[in-house]
Parts: C-alpha cells; structure tokens; sequence
C-alpha cells in the first residue's frame, strides 16, 4: 500500500487510529461521568500500590500539571485518593479508592467489548499481533533513547 500526504506518516496515522479508538472508549466510559485519561489513571492504580505522582504522569501518558487537575477531579468525587506511599511513609502517593474499584468493576466489562468489537472489525489474530507490535516498538524506541 502506498499513500502520500499524512497517509504516509506514522506519527499521523498512530495518532488517528489513537482517536479512534479513544472515541469508542469515551463512548463506554460517559455513562459512568469518567473521562478516557481518568479511567486510564484508575486502571494505573489499580493494583493496590500506589503511584508517586510522577510515576503515574508516565504510566498515563500525561503532562504533571494536567495529571494533577484530573487527579483533583478523582479526589473531589472520592475515587482516588493521596497517602503515604506504602515502601516509603514519607512519600506521598496517589490510590484508587473503594468506590473507584468499584467503578472500574462497573467498566470493565464495557471496556472489554468495546476491544472486542475493535478485534472483530480487525480481526482477533491481527489485533494481538498489533498490540505485540506497539509493544515491541515502544520498547525499541526506548532502547534507542538509551543509546542517544
């Protein structure tokens, strides 16, 4: 396939097909009044452990001042919340609460079949294999800004 123009830029077509499937995502995630960046900084603190605000900047892909607006907004609804970190007492770290878990319970499911239709219109086999190619790339761009 050849194409021209933005077509034929990777940055582009990433961030196209980034749109589109956050659209599908934002879909899902409107009934429970969450955005795709507030849902994406529940399921980073997900696991119990709690996030320093800087690890959760990187984990989510978000600018500090901009994670922490959308963290306050979390924090104001009760579902996440500031504390010690756990490995270190004077640490502050961010968590998901109670009632965030629960609405992340509440998605999930959601969440999972909008991937699925996207595996459907796309085929299951292609999708894992476009999610194992991200991966790789990510990790090789990585690697070579270690190298710079």
């Amino acid at each position: 396939m050849t194409t021209s123009g933005l077509g034929s830029s990777l940055a582009y077509l990433l961030s196209r097909a980034e749109r589109s499937v956050n659209r599908g995502l934002a879909a899902v995630l409107v009934g429970e009044e969450v955005t795709v960046e507030q849902w994406r900084i529940m399921r980073a603190l997900a696991d119990g452990r709690g996030e320093s605000m800087g690890e959760l900047a990187e984990a989510v892909l978000m600018p500090h001042p901009t994670l922490t607006k959308a963290v306050d907004r979390l924090i104001d609804r009760a579902l996440v919340y500031r504390g010690p970190s756990k490995g270190d007492r004077r640490r502050v770290a961010v968590f998901v609460s109670g009632r965030g878990a629960e609405l992340l319970a509440r998605v999930d499911g959601a969440v999972a079949e909008q991937q699925g239709v996207i595996a459907l219109a796309f085929g299951q086999e292609r999708t894992e294999r476009l999610m194992h190619d991200l991966e790789s790339l990510m990790e090789a761009l990585d690697y070579a800004e270690l190298r710079i």
